[in-house]
């Protein structure tokens, strides 16, 4: 009976990788704004473009870690903000990410911070600010309690990501850079897998 048990647990890690072990397996992947909502902007740089490109490397790793993911968008159009709210929790065994980065009139405010609301999801915010600031040199802002309606109103746990400054100049010249985009969603992605294991 013992050596059955030990076959059927085997099976499913070769099936589903380890991550099928963890609290979630599917993680839908939310990039901020799009279509007229452009997002904070410095010229034509367009946090709506440099989300959606963030996040499609952020779902390029996840998958090759082994989880499931859903994108709430894959082009730039606008999506309601109750809409994006909806899909999330159409999901069980689920998290949600929202990609964005960062804008602020005070142009020398620079930095990353994750953003979380319920308290099932501040270990996630936690993991995923770490795992950013692992891949990029940069201010730590924290996570952080915060109201935004996306994380305030869905029921998995959810978390919004701010992966720079628009307007600050170090950061938008590296945020222009594929290298940085991709270390960001790196870093979230590493997070995610590292939370996954203790949720």
């Amino acid at each position: 009976m013992k050596h059955l048990i030990k076959l059927l647990t085997l099976g499913a890690l070769l099936v589903f990788g380890t991550t099928a072990q963890a609290g979630f397996r599917t993680v839908i992947i939310d990039p901020g704004h799009g279509g007229h909502d452009k997002g904070g902007q410095w010229g034509r740089v367009y946090e709506k473009h440099l989300a959606l490109d963030t996040s499609v490397r952020l779902e390029s790793h996840l998958k090759a870690m082994g989880f499931r993911t859903v994108m709430t968008r894959r082009s730039d159009y606008f999506i309601s903000l109750p809409h994006r709210v909806s899909t999330a929790n159409r999901y069980k065994g689920a998290i949600f990410v929202s990609v964005h980065y960062n804008y602020t009139w005070k142009q020398q405010v620079s930095g990353l911070e994750t953003f979380y609301h319920g308290a099932h999801s501040k270990r996630l915010a936690q993991y995923v600010q770490q795992g950013m600031l692992k891949r990029v040199r940069a201010v730590d802002r924290g996570a952080k309690f915060a109201r935004y309606y996306v994380i305030r109103h869905c029921t998995i746990p959810s978390i919004l990501v701010e992966g720079g400054f628009v307007s600050n100049t170090g950061e938008r010249n590296r945020m222009k850079s594929a290298w940085y985009r991709d270390a960001i969603a790196r870093g979230v992605a590493e997070g995610i897998q590292r939370a996954s294991r203790s949720m």
